[in-house]
C-alpha cells in the first residue's frame, strides 16, 4: 500500500489564453499537514479543484491509496474521501446550523412508510456528534446567521469531515479571523491530524505555514518547483522560491513629501451608537495615513460613514478647508474621494463582467457621446493604460475578472479608482488575500500615487505593513480615535498600547 493517501502526478490545465498548470504535483501523507504555496496565480486553486472534480484535468492523474482514479464531480470526490472548504463561505444565514451542514444530502425518512421526508431528529442529532468533533458546543437548531465568521467557518469544517474525509482542503482558512479564533482553528488541525487526515493548507502567512505544517510544497506560474520538511525552512526560503527572486526589501522606498493639509474629519459620529463617535483627523497632500486597530475598532465603519455607504449623526468633513456634503458615494466620487473595499468578492469586482468592464465601471459617464453612445475606443486605451501601468497578467481586457487571481483583481480594482484621478483615495486592507511578490507590486503603486501628490488612508490589520508603509498611524479603539503614532516611532508594542486603549 502507497505510503501517500493521494498523489497528483503531472497535473496540466488551461484556460483560454494562459496555462493555469504545467505538469504539476502533489503527495499527501495521512495524519499530516501540508502547506501549499505560491503567488496569487501559481496554480495552487486550480490544482485544488482539480483534486476537487471542479475542473477537469486536460493531463495527469490522481492516485488515492497508489490506485488510479478518476474524480467526476465534487460529489464524487466526497464520496472518495476528499472534502474542501474554500476561502469564500457560503453559508445559508437564515438555515439552521444542521440545514446547513447536511444541504443537499438530508437524512430522510418514511412518511406512512410511503412518503419519504427530511428526518429531522436524526439529521440534528448528528450534527450535535458533528461539532462537538471541531469543539463546538452549539445548538444545531440554532441559525447559521447569527454566529460569528469563525464560528461559521468550524461548521464549514465540520460540514467537510461529516462523511469519511481522508483528505481535507483548507483555502486560505485564516484570512478573516482575530488570533483566538486562529489558535481555535489549529486545535481543530491537530485534532484531524490525530485522526489520520491529510490536510492540505493553503495560506500566505508565514508565520502560520512553518507553525503548523509538516510539508510544504511551493508552486510558481503553474509549475511544481519542490517539497521540503517545514522544519527546514526559513520565511527568505520560501519568498525566494515562491517569487524566483531575492525580496531584499518587502516594502518600497518612499520618496513621497507630505505637505499641507488637504483632507480634515472633525467629530465624525455613527447613527449607531456601538460604531464610531467623535473622531477627528487630518490627512495632508502626498501622505499616506494608516489606519490601525483590532477586530471590531469600527475603522471600516467610519471610512465607511466618510464615503457615505454608512449613515452618521454629525461631524463634518472638509477638503481643501472647503465642507463636503456626502450622503451617498456618488457624492464623495464627484467630490475627488475613492474608496477600495475590504470585501474584494462582495463589495469590489463584478465577477460575470470582463476586466475592461470592472475598470471603466466608475468612470462611464466620462465616455458617453451624444448622450447615448459609449467611445469604445477611449475605453479601450483606458484599459490597456492600466493593464501596462500595473502590470495587471490578464489574456486581455475582455477576459472575466473572476478567472484572475486576488493581486490582479486587486488592481484591477485600484485601476477602476484610479480612472476617475481622485485626490483622496481610501484603501481598506489592499494586500488581504494575496501573496508576498503581489503584496509588493500594489506597495509600489501605493509608494508612487503618494509621491504624486495623492492623499491616501490604508487600514490594515498587518501590523508590518503599516509600519511599512505609514508616514503616521491612526489607531482606533471601540469606535474612538485613540491616538497618532508619527511612522519614524511606530512600533508593535506602542501601537497595541492605543489598540487596546478601551474608556
Amino acid at each position: 500500500m502507497s505510503e501517500f493517501v493521494l498523489e497528483m502526478r503531472d497535473v496540466s490545465k488551461s484556460f483560454p489564453g494562459v496555462k493555469a498548470l504545467d505538469h504539476a504535483q502533489l503527495k499527501l501523507r495521512p495524519g499530516t499537514v501540508h502547506a501549499l504555496m505560491g503567488e496569487n496565480g501559481a496554480g495552487k486553486s486550480t490544482l485544488m479543484k482539480c483534486m476537487f472534480g471542479i475542473y477537469k484535468m486536460d493531463e495527469g492523474a490522481i492516485y488515492i491509496d497508489g490506485e488510479k482514479t478518476t474524480i467526476q464531480n465534487p460529489l464524487d470526490a466526497w464520496d472518495k474521501g476528499i472534502s474542501m472548504v474554500h476561502q469564500e463561505l457560503q453559508p445559508i444565514p437564515a438555515r439552521t446550523i444542521g440545514e446547513n451542514i447536511f444541504l443537499g444530502r438530508y437524512p430522510l425518512k418514511k412518511l406512512l412508510g410511503i412518503f419519504p421526508i427530511v428526518d429531522h431528529e436524526k439529521m440534528y442529532a448528528d450534527t450535535e456528534k458533528l461539532l462537538k468533533r471541531v469543539r463546538m458546543d452549539f445548538d444545531p437548531r440554532k441559525k447559521l446567521g447569527t454566529l460569528s465568521v469563525s464560528q461559521m467557518q468550524s461548521v464549514e469544517i465540520a460540514k467537510a469531515v461529516a462523511g469519511n474525509c481522508r483528505v481535507l482542503i483548507l483555502d486560505e482558512p485564516t484570512s478573516s479571523l482575530t488570533q483566538n479564533e486562529v489558535e481555535a482553528l489549529f486545535r481543530i488541525v491537530e485534532d484531524l491530524k490525530k485522526e489520520n487526515v491529510a490536510i492540505v493548507y493553503i495560506s500566505h502567512k508565514m508565520d502560520e505555514i512553518l507553525r503548523i505544517s509538516d510539508e510544504v510544497t511551493i508552486m510558481r506560474d503553474g509549475h511544481y518547483i519542490g517539497t521540503w520538511e517545514a522544519k527546514q525552512l526559513t520565511t527568505d526560503f520560501i519568498i525566494t522560491k515562491m517569487v524566483g527572486r531575492e525580496l531584499t526589501n518587502l516594502y518600497p522606498k518612499r520618496e513621497n513629501v507630505p505637505g499641507e493639509v488637504v483632507f480634515e474629519v472633525e467629530d465624525f459620529t455613527s447613527i449607531n451608537p456601538r460604531s464610531f463617535r467623535n473622531v477627528s483627523f487630518q490627512l495632508r497632500k502626498g501622505e499616506i495615513l494608516g489606519v490601525a486597530g483590532l477586530v471590531g475598532a469600527q475603522r471600516t465603519e467610519l471610512m465607511e460613514g466618510i464615503f457615505g455607504t454608512r449613515s452618521h449623526t454629525k461631524g463634518t468633513v472638509r477638503y481643501q478647508g472647503k465642507e463636503l456634503k456626502i450622503n451617498r458615494p456618488k457624492d464623495a466620487i464627484d467630490q475627488g474621494i475613492a474608496m477600495l473595499t475590504e470585501d474584494r468578492r462582495g463589495s469590489g469586482i463584478m465577477g460575470v463582467l470582463s476586466v475592461a468592464d470592472n475598470i471603466s465601471i466608475a468612470s462611464l459617464n466620462k465616455y458617453v457621446e451624444h448622450g447615448i453612445v459609449l467611445n469604445t475606443k477611449k475605453i479601450d486605451e483606458l484599459v490597456e493604460e492600466n493593464r501596462q501601468k500595473m502590470n495587471i497578467k490578464t489574456p486581455s481586457g475582455k477576459t472575466l475578472i473572476q478567472s484572475l487571481s486576488g493581486g490582479n483583481q486587486q488592481k484591477v480594482l485600484i485601476g477602476r479608482w484610479l480612472a476617475n484621478n481622485p485626490e483622496v483615495l481610501i484603501l481598506d486592507e489592499p494586500t488581504r488575500g494575496i501573496d508576498v511578490g503581489a503584496k509588493y507590486e500594489i506597495y509600489c503603486i501605493i509608494a508612487d500615487l503618494a509621491k504624486q501628490g495623492k492623499s491616501i488612508i490604508m487600514i490594515s490589520s498587518e501590523m508590518g505593513e503599516l509600519i511599512g508603509m505609514s508616514d503616521r498611524i491612526m489607531v482606533m479603539c471601540d469606535g474612538r480615535m485613540t491616538g497618532v503614532i508619527d511612522g519614524k516611532d511606530a512600533n508593535q508594542e506602542n501601537i497595541m498600547a492605543l489598540a487596546t486603549k478601551f474608556e
